[in-house]
């Protein structure tokens, strides 16, 4: 059977924000599996902030790499329906995860490690799970929030954690994830009706860090200072947690967003790292694989109580992946921003 679908591929790499003309969906025949290969019909497919970062000729160096101009853009979590298989292990009507989204069709190889692991193909059990929740907080999203917590001992409750851009994908997750663990959490965002979410929501405290000055406003929110800092941002964010750490504390860093379409905006104080005896702890999810099982188990459990809050952004239709991306960058959506295929 011949199948045809259509997948986004990168126009030209961005000079500024992201703009849907940078891209352009282009309707292809889709091959035959090779023996050993699967076709999956993706259904969800992510979109994350990260993907910014592969929108430039050249990626940061030990990141993924650049998506080149003119073919599909692999390396994209997605979720879909086999509909052929002719690997071991895999039959069609089985839900699977993998890292070939943004496209209607994939021939996906099981053997071929993607995304450091995290988008190899797997056989999902989705059970009483909805199944968009494993490109959130049962997948790669849910990964990084509870590892980046891991790698700076911050599983154990009883500090203060700030959490910066604590309305996306992520730090929702870190936010409510240290609250469960017994931490006083405080959340920063960039919207009132952001802010609003994370306290009536989330029962956090929070605050938007464009109302005033955003070390003054921390200054007010924890006059004893901080334990631990979950960076999201860098730049001025980084910057105002250095100020505010207290002597030990700890910095997860897990991305720096306010320098995806911009110059780097270093924090100019990082002399403190070292009269304050900091730690600044750089972080990958698909470094922490060990962790995955645990998380899940964890976040599970936590959303079937209904402890643990998820929203998502959804966009409809594959042709809308590209103005999620932009919206999501410039900070319009709330939760984790998804596009439903169909």
């Amino acid at each position: 059977m011949t199948w045809v679908g259509r997948e986004v591929r990168v126009r030209r790499y961005p000079a500024g924000p992201v703009a849907p003309g940078d891209f352009e969906v282009v309707e292809i025949e889709v091959p035959d599996p090779a023996p050993g290969q699967v076709l999956v019909r993706n259904t969800w497919t992510s979109v994350d902030p990260g993907l910014r970062l592969r929108l430039r000729p050249d990626a940061p160096a030990g990141y993924f790499a650049a998506f080149p101009l003119g073919q599909a853009m692999d390396g994209v979590m997605a979720l879909g329906e086999v509909v052929e298989s002719r690997a071991p292990g895999f039959a069609p009507g089985d839900i699977v995860s993998h890292a070939q989204g943004w496209r209607e069709y994939a021939v996906v190889d099981p053997a071929a490690i993607q995304l450091g692991g995290v988008g190899t193909l797997t056989r999902l059990d989705v059970g009483d799970a909805e199944v968009s929740w494993f490109l959130g907080p049962l997948g790669g999203m849910g990964l990084t929030a509870y590892a980046g917590l891991h790698v700076v001992d911050a599983l154990r409750g009883g500090e203060t954690v700030w959490v910066s851009a604590a309305a996306g994908a992520v730090g929702s997750l870190v936010a409510q994830i240290a609250k469960l663990c017994g931490h006083r959490v405080i959340a920063s965002a960039g919207s009132d009706e952001k802010v609003a979410w994370l306290r009536e929501d989330l029962g956090v405290e929070a605050f938007n860090y464009r109302d005033g000055d955003l070390g003054a406003q921390l200054q007010d929110l924890a006059p004893e200072g901080i334990d631990v800092y979950f960076d999201s941002v860098g730049g001025d964010h980084l910057e105002a947690a250095l100020d505010h750490l207290n002597r030990s504390g700890r910095v997860a860093m897990c991305g720096s967003i306010s320098e995806y379409e911009s110059e780097s905006k270093g924090p100019r104080n990082l002399f403190l790292t070292v009269s304050k005896d900091l730690t600044l702890r750089g972080f990958r999810g698909s470094s922490n694989l060990h962790l995955r099982e645990e998380m899940q188990d964890r976040l599970a459990a936590w959303l079937r109580s209904g402890e643990l809050v998820h929203r998502e952004s959804v966009f409809a239709g594959l042709e809308s992946a590209p103005r999620a991306l932009a919206e999501m960058i410039a900070g319009r959506t709330i939760g984790k921003t998804l596009v439903s295929i169909g």
